[in-house]
């Protein structure tokens, strides 16, 4: 039985885990898990599944959680969660958190040598090079769990060196066939209509400026090793191809499956071993084609931002980051156009193109400051 603990475990990503937990109950047993503020779903899933601890992140949920239930420790904070993550019972944390704020306790969970299934971009896209490092120092294992590194994993089976190219693949968003001045009129409600994936707000709207592809090359160089040049995005209509590896003799492979997080999920609490998943299964018959085309030009600037993260200091991948979570949130709440947050992201790399953050805690006050100054600029 192994103990497992879920950093978001009332988002998508919880969602997700918990159908895979409840479907091998002999197997992966939920220790805990980590939320910010939902009180009313983490009762629920505390009622379903007796987890040992939960912390909510936001001090006075996890007070009212504390009076609404019994039998499971409550705690709470950003301290709380790096606690729970690097728990000495927690054989497997799988990191869900969005944004920034899930470095920390992912490092935490890293340095404690946990196995960690990663589904949260960011702590690669801040610190990729770091935390590598510690992983191999601490013998932690980090198994993707983002649909296309998972299939990167799986394809490559330890034959990075006879890579020619990878081939990261994305629905093209919402935006796919827009022109330039479709895009100027985009709304909020535009960018939130997903093709295929159900996902949370600021997921979503990464997919609809292809900075989710962006961000997940700045991940694939670091969790593979590959060249950034070598790390391409092309579009797949419908989603079954989750990403493809070119091998330098001309023969490529490609991992295929429906368009759930329940399969990747599933391969990293399992991995190396593969548990029967009669739920997820492809009608082959009904496959007619797989059509394969370019993102659309006007939204490839996105790509650009993360080739120029390659060509300079890595910890520009965290300016990248703060900028880009500054922006989709201020979009979200009306206060700038879709169009706005490309211009806020080459202001914000060109701004700090110069600055160097050697460790985890430069890399945390760079993030701050990225974000204050993002933030002044919009107001």
């Amino acid at each position: 039985m192994k103990n497992v603990v879920i950093l978001g475990g009332t988002g998508s990503i919880g969602d997700s885990t918990l159908e895979v937990l409840n479907r091998f109950p002999d197997q992966f047993r939920l220790f805990g898990f980590v939320a910010h503020k939902n009180v009313s779903k983490a009762e629920n899933i505390i009622k379903q599944f007796k987890p040992q601890i939960v912390c909510l992140t936001d001090d006075q949920a996890a007070l009212q959680l504390k009076n609404k239930v019994s039998d499971v420790q409550i705690i709470s904070g950003n301290e709380g969660a790096e606690e729970l993550a690097s728990h000495p019972d927690v054989d497997i944390v799988i990191t869900g958190i969005v944004g920034a704020v899930g470095l920390l306790p992912t490092i935490a969970a890293v340095k404690a040598g946990k196995r960690i299934g990663i589904a949260n971009k960011e702590p690669l896209v801040m610190a990729g090079q770091l935390m590598m490092e510690l992983a191999k120092k601490h013998q932690a294992e980090i198994i993707p769990v983002d649909s296309e590194h998972s299939a990167i994993f799986q394809c490559l089976n330890n034959h990075n060196s006879d890579v020619q190219n990878i081939w990261l693949t994305g629905s093209g968003g919402p935006f796919l066939n827009f022109s330039e001045e479709q895009l100027k009129c985009v709304t909020i409600e535009d960018a939130l209509n997903h093709p295929t994936w159900d996902m949370g707000s600021k997921i979503t709207i990464d997919s609809s400026t292809l900075m989710n592809k962006s961000l997940e090359i700045i991940e694939a160089h670091w969790l593979f090793g590959i060249p950034f040049e070598s790390i391409k995005m092309i579009v797949q209509i419908g989603s079954l191809v989750h990403s493809m590896v070119e091998f330098v003799d001309g023969s490529t492979l490609a991992q295929i499956g429906l368009p759930s997080m329940e399969i990747p999920i599933q391969y990293a609490l399992t991995y190396p071993k593969r548990l029967p998943n009669s739920d997820n299964k492809i009608d082959w018959f009904s496959v007619n084609q797989l059509e394969f085309r370019e993102p659309n030009p006007l939204l490839k600037r996105s790509l650009d931002y993360a080739y120029e993260v390659g060509k300079s200091h890595p910890s520009l991948g965290a300016v990248l980051n703060a900028a880009n979570e500054i922006a989709v949130d201020k979009f979200l709440k009306k206060q700038i156009k879709f169009l706005d947050i490309f211009t806020i992201l080459e202001k914000s790399l060109n701004k700090f193109n110069d600055v160097q953050a050697d460790t985890i805690a430069d890399i945390i006050d760079l993030d701050f400051n990225v974000r204050q100054e993002v933030s002044q600029w919009i107001q």
